[in-house]
């Protein structure tokens, strides 16, 4: 029987946590699904977006998924606010950013804790809510600029580096720095440069932990299986530009726009 642990996320970002997963545990087949060819998630209404996760897993469970992380900020705080809705009608198990992004701050941390993440995730609230404790002060800015600049592999150029002041010029000074965005440590040494002393917390390595102690992760001999909604060439060249390693050749499938995902309605195109 063919098992693998999900990732989705809307788009790159989410192959830092199979980064993460593949320092300790590099056996682990991998179903790993960037729905770009979609509306962007942070464009999406609540009901809109869930409606689409569970499309998305659907598709997954059809791939061997029991597990699913959901590598996305966005979807991860739409879940968060829908609460017992959300897991009504999402079909899997799943991990969500939010969960191991707080569980990256220590409960006796205090001082100023910043949080950089895109426009939904910040204006949902959902972090400051959950992070906020007497003798903290949380600082959050959108970010909206940086997850398309390691898209497209301009995480090195000017108008990356104009952003990059910008967002983080408040930010100077925080005793810490939460990356509520899966594309952002992509661009960490470019963060670090500019709040040195600045403690930058990647919650990848905390989604994994959480995977590791609370699931069962598969340990069947299938091969990875990497899909995208929009071009499987993009997909896999921005992948090494963004985390330096190939995650091997993707797939590009079309997903039925509702409910469960009758297997006539994917389509298989392979970038070498």
């Amino acid at each position: 029987m063919i098992e693998r642990l999900g990732v989705v996320d809307w788009g790159i970002g989410g192959f830092g946590v199979v980064r993460a997963l593949r320092r300790v545990a590099p056996h682990v087949p991998i179903a790993y699904l960037a729905d770009s060819g979609a509306t962007p998630y942070g464009l999406l209404s609540q009901t809109e977006l869930i409606v689409r996760l569970a499309t998305v897993f659907a598709e997954l469970e059809r791939r061997g998924v029991r597990t699913v992380v959901v590598a996305c900020n966005a979807a991860s705080c739409a879940i968060s606010q829908q609460g017992p809705a959300a897991a009504q009608r999402l079909p899997l198990a799943y991990c969500s950013m939010v969960d191991a992004a707080v569980a990256q701050v220590a409960a006796d941390f205090s001082g100023t804790l910043g949080v950089i993440g895109g426009a939904r995730t910040i204006r949902s609230g959902v972090y400051r809510r959950r992070l906020l404790a007497p003798g903290r002060r949380i600082v959050q800015r959108i970010a909206q600029p940086l997850s398309a600049h390691v898209e497209a592999g301009t995480g090195g150029s000017v108008g990356c580096a104009a952003a990059l002041d910008k967002i983080l010029a408040p930010l100077r000074g925080a005793q810490a720095l939460l990356l509520a965005c899966t594309h952002y440590p992509a661009l960490s040494s470019h963060i670090a440069e500019r709040l040195p002393g600045t403690a930058l917390l990647d919650p990848a390595d905390s989604v994994i932990e959480h995977l590791l102690q609370s699931h069962t992760l598969p340990r069947s001999v299938a091969p990875d299986c990497v899909m995208t909604t929009g071009s499987a060439q993009d997909t896999r060249h921005a992948a090494i530009q963004a985390w330096g390693f190939d995650p091997g050749p993707c797939e590009r499938i079309t997903l039925a726009r509702h409910g469960p995902l009758p297997e006539q309605t994917v389509f298989g195109e392979r970038a070498g």
